[in-house]
């Protein structure tokens, strides 16, 4: 759950700081009083949306996993959204993107916005399903996880095999192919770094005759070394120093003499076309060692391709077989399914009953298999596509797959944000809207803005966001606050005594 949210400078909001409650949480307030900017800042808080807020920051309860996400999980951690010259998202003071933020609210927040679908996707009404199903048979549980391994095993043995059939339909082809480039590659026979060591003798075969003819002239200094010995004997000068360099040059002279030597019997032209053969080699693979790399790649297609046969009936026999298990669990899945679908279409209706809507037919149907099973199930209001209800239809039975979805829950499941979901609603609309609602609100924190009596009556704290001088305020009411504030949302500004009884009873009744 949030625990506190503080907002500073956004728009008419100058500062908020709300500490909160678990259960069903409503603001009220006059049209233009900033409920829906106050509702947009918390949400920008967790990532969900984005404000021009200076600040907005909510204290969480949920978990973070630190070793997938590298944040630290405090008792309390702390969400928190700053704009300055651009956004800004923080977890317990650690800058993150706001695609991190998302990801880790989505967890927890769900945001119900107009018209959105995700609650009717076939996924979700399976687990709504099957998880009624476990209440009296655990088993389903263990023939899922049995279904969807051998299921994705099939899968991808079936496109392995798809596709050692396209390749049988060029095999002749390929292994052509495949020998051609060996063969290129073998005829070649390239060793790693040989270029580099062919252009080093090249390099010397360049400079060859010239360091030669420097030698050679370079050679006259040992005519002169006895002269040199005798001038320091004379000068009585101790000539080890002379002897040790003359004795090192005359080294370094024979060591090069030696290596140039053994280069008179390389051949440049041989050298030479090496070289432009492996060069040819690199600019088709990218260099030596891809090339060697792509040699053995093409051996083991090649290998591939002569065993295609063997491997190709040994995947056939595997298939089968997995296509026989898989259909049998599916098929077992299904069975189980179409006998729980019609107490689910009852519980479903008992919830419309409640929010004043007619039944809905929910139909399960055999479709193409998925990692779901083989079921699908589609649900119509009125004997209507759920696309052309009524928005006020459509979230009060998205609000009766929730209510049914809870009770299968534990407490504490997140938080519910909800824009004004009882707008346009007759009293007793609103008063069946409110009380799935506060069902909802024994697993779920859930925040509302309202403009009804009935709703604004059941919720656990109550928020009046009004304005004064042009600046947004907002304050937690105690009984005798909600009852003038709900007697404001029955009468209007001029608030009747008629008002207040009603406001009080509603108050009494829900408590």
């Amino acid at each position: 759950m949030i625990e506190r949210f503080y907002l500073r400078d956004y728009l008419s909001f100058k500062e908020v700081e709300l500490n909160l409650t678990s259960g069903l949480i409503v603001f009220t307030g006059p049209s233009g009083s900033g409920k829906s900017i106050l509702m947009d800042s918390i949400l920008t808080s967790l990532g969900g949306n984005s404000c021009d807020a200076a600040l907005c920051e909510s204290q969480v309860t949920w978990d973070i996993d630190t070793d997938e996400t590298g944040i630290q999980n405090d008792d309390v951690n702390v969400f928190k959204h700053i704009k300055k010259e651009k956004s800004r998202y923080f977890i317990n003071n650690q800058s993150i993107s706001k695609k991190v933020m998302q990801s880790l609210s989505s967890n927890n927040l769900r945001h119900l916005s107009l018209k959105d679908f995700s609650d009717f996707e076939n996924e979700n009404l399976l687990d709504i399903l099957d998880n009624r199903i476990a209440k009296n048979n655990k088993n389903i549980f263990n023939v899922k996880e049995k279904y969807k391994k051998i299921f994705l095993e099939h899968k991808a043995l079936k496109t392995e095999l798809n596709n050692i059939e396209d390749e049988e339909k060029k095999i002749i082809d390929l292994k052509e192919f495949a020998k051609f480039e060996i063969q290129k590659i073998q005829n070649i026979n390239p060793k790693e770094f040989e270029d580099e060591e062919l252009l080093k003798i090249k390099k010397e075969l360049s400079k060859k005759e010239k360091i030669l003819d420097s030698l050679e002239n370079a050679n006259t200094i040992f005519q002169s070394e006895n002269s040199v010995f005798n001038v320091l004997d004379s000068l009585e000068v101790d000539s080890s120093f002379f002897n040790d360099s003359m004795n090192e040059l005359r080294a370094i002279f024979d060591n090069a003499q030696e290596k140039f030597s053994a280069l008179d019997e390389v051949d440049i032209e041989i050298v030479l076309n090496r070289l432009e053969e492996l060069g040819e080699l690199k600019r088709r693979y990218g260099g030596i060692k891809e090339a060697i790399e792509y040699k053995e790649k093409k051996i083991i297609e090649l290998h591939k391709y002569e065993n295609i046969e063997i491997t190709k009936d040994d995947l056939q026999a595997r298939v089968d077989k997995l296509f026989i298990e898989e259909n049998s669990l599916a098929e077992e899945l299904s069975n189980l399914r179409h006998l729980e679908v019609d107490f689910f279409e009852t519980d479903l209706n008992s919830y419309l009953k409640e929010l004043y809507l007619r039944d809905a037919k929910v139909v399960i149907k055999k479709s193409e298999k998925t990692v779901f099973g083989l079921d699908e199930i589609n649900i119509q209001l009125n004997n209507i596509e759920l696309s052309k209800v009524s928005t006020g239809e459509f979230n009060r039975l998205r609000l009766a797959i929730l209510a049914l979805k809870s009770e299968l829950m534990n407490s504490n499941n997140g938080v519910l944000m909800l824009d004004e979901i009882d707008a346009n609603l007759s009293g007793e609309e609103s008063m069946s809207v409110a009380k799935v609602l506060k069902k909802l609100s024994k697993y779920f924190q859930i925040f509302v803005i309202s403009h009804q009596p009935q709703l604004t009556s059941m919720g656990d704290q109550h928020f009046l966001i009004y304005k004064e001088n042009d600046e947004s305020m907002v304050s937690q009411l105690n009984m005798s606050n909600r009852i003038d504030e709900i007697a404001r949302i029955i009468s209007g500004e001029n608030i009747t005594n008629e008002a207040k009884v009603f406001a009080k009873e509603l108050l009494e009744a829900n408590k």
